[in-house]
C-alpha cells in the first residue's frame, strides 16, 4: 500500500517522485502523500501511481499494476518547501483511477488516517529515495523510530540515515504489523522545507502532526471535494512561555490560581535564585507579558513549597508558602499587592511543619471557595485543613495515617477534573504512575483513577500545577515542568486521563 509517483518528465523505470500511501476510504481510491508533492502532480498532466514499485520492471510487471492520478486535494494555505507556520500543512491527497485489477484499496489494503495528540510516538517510517545515485535500484527505506517534536511547530521529528530526496509523503506508521500491513499513519514526511533541515542532512526527518484542518482535508479529498477558502493559518496554536528550556530548568516551584481577580487562572513561579515572577493567563490558554514580583534574593532561595488559594475571601488568590525553617506565611491577594511586605504569619518556623513535603489548595470541603489544604507530610500521613484563612488551619481532618505507600507520592495538585463541585487530588508516584482521586472530601480520598501507569516518563515530572487556563470557569488545565525544562500544558484534563497537550516550553532538541 505504499508506493511512489510517475509523471511528466520522469516516466516509469527512471528516478521516483515522491512517495505515497493508500490510505482508508468509503471510496477506496485516496492516496496520501505531501503538499508539495501534491502541488508537482497538479501541475502535472500524465501522472501515476505506483504501489509497491519494484525498479527495473515494467508497467505490466508492476505487483499491483499502476493507477492513474485523477485529481489532488490540497490545503490552498499552505506554500511549497515553506519553513513557515503553514510548513504544519504539507500533505495532499490524490484521488486515483481503478486499473484493471480493481480500485486501489481493494487491490493493496490500505492503512488507517489517524489525528493523535503529542509528538513522542514510535512509528515505522517508509519512503522511497528517488536519486539513481543514492537509491540505483529504487528500493523503499523502512525505518522504525520513535518521533519528538520540532520545537516551534505541529510537527514531529525522527533521525534515520538514509531519508535523502523522494521519500517525501511517505508514511508514519503507528502500531505498524509488517506482516499484513497494516496501521495507524499519523503523519507523512513533509513540513518544516518539505520534510528536512536547513542543511538537508538524510537523518533529520519532519512530519506534520495531523489535527483538525488535516481531518478537514482529508473529509473532503474522501468526498472528492475541493478544500474552499479557510481562515489563514496562524501555526501550532499552541501558547508559550517565555524563556528557554535551560531558563525553565530553574524553575523550582509553580502556584496555579486567580491572582488578578480576572476569572480564570495566573502561574507563579519561584526560580532557584530567589526570584518570584507572575505570567498572567489571557484565559485561552495563553500568558501575557510576565511581572516580577521579587528580584532574585537569599530569602525566596528558602522556600519549599507553594500553593494558591482565596484563604483571604477577597475573590483574589493568596499564595501559601512553608519555608525550610517550618514557617508558613500567607500572602494575600499578590496580583495587586505584591510581595513585598511580611505577609501574614500561618506558624513560627518550627520542627512539625518542616515535615510537610507536599501542600497543595482546593475546594475539598463544604466551602464554595479555595479555602482547603491537602498536606502530604514526611511520614506518608496525609491531613486536609477546611476553612484555612488568614492566621489559622481551620479544621484538620486525617485522610491517611502515616504509612509507607504514601512516602511515595511524589507531587500533589488539586482540580476540578472529574466534573463534580467537589475537588480531585492528582498524585504523581514516584515510580511515575499517575493517579486521581476523584471526589476527596473531609470522609476520606476519593475514587480512584489511573491516569498513568509507572513509567519512566513522568517520573521526569519535577513539578505540577492545576488551574483554569482556558476560561472554562474549572480548575483543570495541568501544567507540568519536566526535569529537563520543558513545559507542558494538558488542558480540559478529565478524571482517568490527560487533556489536549500543549506545549509552553520547548525542549532543547
Amino acid at each position: 500500500m505504499v508506493g511512489t509517483f510517475f509523471f511528466d518528465g520522469r516516466p516509469l523505470g527512471g528516478d521516483t517522485y515522491c512517495t505515497g500511501s493508500v490510505v482508508h476510504t468509503a471510496v477506496k481510491d485516496i492516496v496520501l502523500t505531501a503538499g508539495h508533492c501534491g502541488i508537482g502532480l497538479s501541475r502535472a498532466t500524465h501522472r501515476v501511481f505506483v504501489p509497491g514499485y519494484r525498479g527495473g520492471k515494467s508497467a505490466a510487471q508492476q505487483p499491483f499494476g499502476v493507477f492513474p492520478v485523477l485529481q489532488v486535494y490540497t490545503d490552498p494555505r499552505y506554500t511549497a518547501n515553506t519553513k513557515s507556520a503553514a510548513s504544519d500543512l504539507d500533505l495532499s491527497f490524490a484521488q486515483v483511477g481503478a486499473n484493471g485489477r480493481g480500485k486501489v484499496e481493494d487491490v493493496t489494503g490500505a492503512l488507517t488516517f489517524t489525528p493523535v495528540s503529542g509528538y513522542d510516538h514510535k512509528v515505522t517510517v517508509i519512503g522511497y529515495p528517488g536519486s539513481g545515485s543514492v537509491n540505483p535500484g529504487h528500493q523503499p527505506i523502512r525505518c522504525p523510530v520513535t518521533t519528538s517534536r520540532l520545537p516551534g511547530f505541529r510537527q514531529m521529528r525522527m533521525t534515520c540515515k538514509g531519508f535523502y530526496g523522494g521519500v517525501s509523503g511517505g508514511p508514519w506508521i503507528e502500531g505498524y504489523d509488517s506482516a499484513t500491513g497494516k496501521g495507524r499513519v499519523i503523519g507523512d514526511t513533509g513540513g518544516y522545507n518539505g520534510g528536512g533541515n536547513d542543511a538537508d542532512d538524510d537523518w533529520v526527518t519532519y512530519a506534520p502532526l495531523y489535527g483538525k484542518d488535516a481531518q478537514n482535508l482529508f473529509q473532503h479529498a474522501a468526498a472528492h471535494q475541493q478544500l474552499g477558502k479557510e481562515a489563514p493559518y496562524t501555526g501550532t496554536g499552541d501558547p508559550w512561555l517565555p524563556g528557554s528550556a535551560g531558563t525553565w530548568r530553574k524553575a523550582r516551584l509553580m502556584a496555579s490560581g486567580d491572582f488578578r481577580g480576572t476569572g480564570h487562572s495566573d502561574l507563579v513561579v519561584v526560580r532557584t535564585d530567589g526570584e518570584v515572577t507572575l505570567y498572567p493567563g489571557d484565559g485561552h490558554g495563553g500568558y501575557g507579558t510576565e511581572r516580577r514580583l521579587m528580584g532574585p534574593n537569599g530569602t525566596w532561595k528558602n522556600a519549599r513549597t507553594i500553593t494558591a488559594g482565596d484563604f483571604t475571601g477577597s475573590d483574589q488568590f493568596d499564595l501559601l508558602v512553608r519555608w525550610a525553617d517550618g514557617e508558613v506565611t500567607l500572602y494575600g491577594d499578590v496580583g495587586a499587592k505584591g510581595l513585598n511586605r511580611a505577609g501574614t504569619r500561618m506558624v513560627k518556623p518550627n520542627g512539625t511543619w518542616k515535615n510537610a513535603v507536599q501542600i497543595s489548595a482546593g475546594r475539598f470541603g463544604t466551602s464554595a471557595y479555595v479555602t482547603d489544604l491537602v498536606v502530604r507530610w514526611s511520614d506518608g500521613e496525609l491531613s486536609l485543613y477546611t476553612n484555612v484563612g488568614a492566621g489559622t488551619f481551620g479544621r484538620e481532618h486525617r485522610l491517611k495515617a502515616p504509612n509507607s505507600t504514601w512516602k511515595k507520592a511524589a507531587l500533589l495538585t488539586g482540580g476540578e477534573f472529574s466534573g463534580s463541585r467537589r475537588w480531585d487530588l492528582m498524585v504523581r508516584w514516584a515510580d511515575g504512575e499517575l493517579d486521581d482521586y476523584a471526589g476527596t472530601t473531609t470522609s476520606g480520598l476519593g475514587v480512584e483513577h489511573r491516569v498513568q501507569n509507572p513509567n519512566g516518563v513522568w517520573t521526569h515530572d519535577d513539578i505540577m500545577t492545576t488551574g483554569d487556563f482556558t476560561g472554562n470557569k474549572r480548575t483543570d488545565d495541568l501544567v507540568v515542568r519536566w526535569s529537563d525544562g520543558e513545559t507542558t500544558m494538558y488542558t480540559d484534563t478529565p478524571a482517568g486521563a490527560l487533556g489536549t497537550e500543549h506545549m509552553l516550553v520547548a525542549p532543547t532538541s
